[in-house]
């Protein structure tokens, strides 16, 4: 690995956790990849395809870092999430758990949904109430959210998208940082976006790049 912004040696695992660690707290950081022809999924609909050795060592790097992983329900469904680590709380305005995250000890996954959720009270059957979050009535309030995962001491959020989510987070104006690696893959196809939502403007600065056999890891601060 090469560090060409930035501070800190990427090249022990002591060093990149440093370059990793957010400057403050609260700190919400979105994690993403895409190829250089900037698709997030490739033809399975699944960032798997389009994330490679390095990009899973600094995914896990981040995992370690954070208090609580924020992700979507259809993301979760898509990329068969398992419960390892820091608790998963997982987006849905239906109140849907993931079936690969049923089950899991208590505490490891959380819900953020909506009043009107269809599955609401099915969820708080399965993994308790107070493990399910209620932020909004028909769309799910993600300042409010952030705000209740910081009362229950999950100061450091990491979300891994998926790209609706993100769209949201950047237009809630909650996310300090996008840490984004783009692959050197070319892919074409139909493939979604790192974001998705409505048109948006959102300025940011570089703090470090990483490059590593053609693959790029950027941390991008958000301007307030």
């Amino acid at each position: 690995m090469i560090l060409l912004h930035g501070d800190g040696d990427p090249t022990t695992p002591e060093g990149l956790r440093a370059i990793y660690t957010p400057p403050r707290l609260p700190w919400l950081r979105a994690n993403m990849v895409s190829s250089l022809d900037g698709a997030a999924t490739g033809s399975d609909g699944r960032s798997g395809t389009v994330n490679n050795a390095v990009d899973v060592d600094v995914f896990h790097v981040l995992r370690e870092l954070a208090d609580a992983v924020l992700v979507g329900a259809g993301t979760a469904i898509a990329e068969t999430y398992t419960a390892k680590g820091a608790p998963i709380v997982i987006v849905s305005r239906r109140g849907r758990i993931p079936d690969e995250l049923r089950g899991c000890d208590a505490g490891a996954v959380r819900l953020a949904t909506v009043a009107e959720a269809p599955g609401l009270e099915a969820a708080r059957e399965e993994i308790g109430a107070e493990n399910v979050y209620v932020a909004g009535t028909s769309e799910v309030d993600l300042a409010a959210l952030l705000e209740r995962l910081h009362e229950d001491g999950m100061r450091h959020v990491l979300c891994e998208g998926g790209p609706t989510l993100l769209g949201s987070l950047l237009e809630a104006g909650v996310v300090d940082e996008l840490c984004h690696t783009i692959t050197p893959k070319l892919l074409a196809g139909d493939g979604r976006r790192i974001v998705a939502g409505p048109p948006t403007d959102v300025p940011v600065s570089l703090a470090s790049l990483i490059e590593h056999d053609g693959t790029l890891l950027g941390r991008w601060l958000v301007n307030r």
